[in-house]
Parts: C-alpha cells; structure tokens; sequence
C-alpha cells in the first residue's frame, strides 16, 4: 500500500431482521502492521468479526452509522430506494471520516448507483477520487470498514433480540416463525421495530 485510503461497506443489507449499518475506515501504511488477519468480514466468524473490530477502532480513524429498523423504515418509506438509502449513508460515513483524516481515495463496493454517491461526496465539497470496485473486500480498507459494520450490526441484532425477548436469526431465510411469534406475542409494533417492513417477508409473517 502506497497511501491511506478511505474503504467504505454495509452490513444488514439482505437481513429481515436488525439494522442497516454502514461503516467507513480509513487504512495508511502505518496501520497495516495492526490489521493483520483482517479480511472480508463474510469469511468471519462471529466472534473474530467482534474482536477485529475492537483492533480496527483502535487503530484507524473510523466512523460507524447504524440505522435501527425503525428509523430504517422511515427512511425508506420517504426514499422508496435503497440504493438511494445506502448512497446517504455511505456519503455520511466519508464525510466523517474525512473530517478526522483527509484523504485522497475512496474505495466502495459497486452497488448499484455509484456515480449517486459521487454526486453526494460534491455537493458536500469532497474533493475525492471515487474507486467502485467489484469485491473490493479484496481491499484492506474496505475489509476494514466490512469488519467494523458487520461487528455493529451484530451487536444491534442481539440488542433488539433482548427488547423482544427471542434470539433474532441473520439472514432472510428461517425468519417467518420468529416473526409470528414476536407477531403473537408482542404486538405489530414491537415487529416493525425489529424488522425491516420493505422485504416480502414481512407480508408473509403479517398476512400469512
């Protein structure tokens, strides 16, 4: 690695259940020593996602931004795209962490409007090169930012688990009966709060 960069990804994307978090870090040369072992947080366990990110936010100017169902649901009810709800908020992680570390470079996974988050990052007077790459995991920045959403995401998981009193499963598949039964047990709001109302599952669980 011949300069610092900004590495920017998402977690919770394709999950029922929890938040969508979106996470930047920024990498130079003098933090590489510290990051071995960190990698694309898909090829993590749970556990080592968790420790890794306690290392990266030690080590790295970082900024995490969670967005809890509730407020997620609101966003999308207002944006109606979540292409345009991940270009916010990955503009916002940048921005922040621009302001704590300038930097020249700015590597993002290609989804699906990256010319939208570069409209973004302008207006907001970021003068930055804008790198979409596919597997840009494969990044060490970006490896980064992955392992500190996904950590996030997983704590938030288990969080609004404890607020409805079941174990929430990752993913979107295996999530119908959890989602009668905090349906049953707890009300639609309690659902809404927990879930994001967007996804087809979410009918089946309420209309099912």
């Amino acid at each position: 690695m011949d300069e610092g960069r900004i590495g920017v990804d998402e977690s919770g994307k394709g999950d029922f259940f929890g938040p969508l978090v979106v996470a930047a870090c920024y990498v130079g040369p003098e933090h590489l020593a510290e990051l071995d072992g960190v990698m694309d947080s898909k090829k993590l366990s749970d556990k080592r996602a968790l420790a890794l990110a306690t290392v990266i936010k030690r080590t790295c100017p970082h900024s995490v931004i969670g967005i809890n169902p509730a407020k997620y649901n609101e966003l999308y009810e207002k944006m109606r795209n979540l292409n345009r709800l991940l270009e916010w908020g990955h503009a916002r992680a940048i921005e922040n962490v621009l302001e704590q570390q300038p930097a020249r470079l700015v590597i993002s996974d290609q989804f699906a409007n990256p010319a939208g988050l570069k409209k973004r990052l302008f207006e907001k007077g970021a003068q930055v090169e804008l790198r979409s790459m596919v597997r840009a995991e494969s990044d060490i920045a970006v490896a980064a930012a992955s392992v500190l959403a996904r950590a996030e995401f997983l704590r938030r998981l288990e969080s609004l688990g404890r607020e409805v009193g079941t174990e929430l499963p990752k993913g979107a598949t295996n999530v119908i009966l959890v989602g009668k039964r905090i349906l049953r047990d707890k009300g639609l709001q309690a659902l809404r709060g927990v879930c994001k109302t967007h996804f087809k599952t979410y009918g089946q669980v309420v209309d099912g």
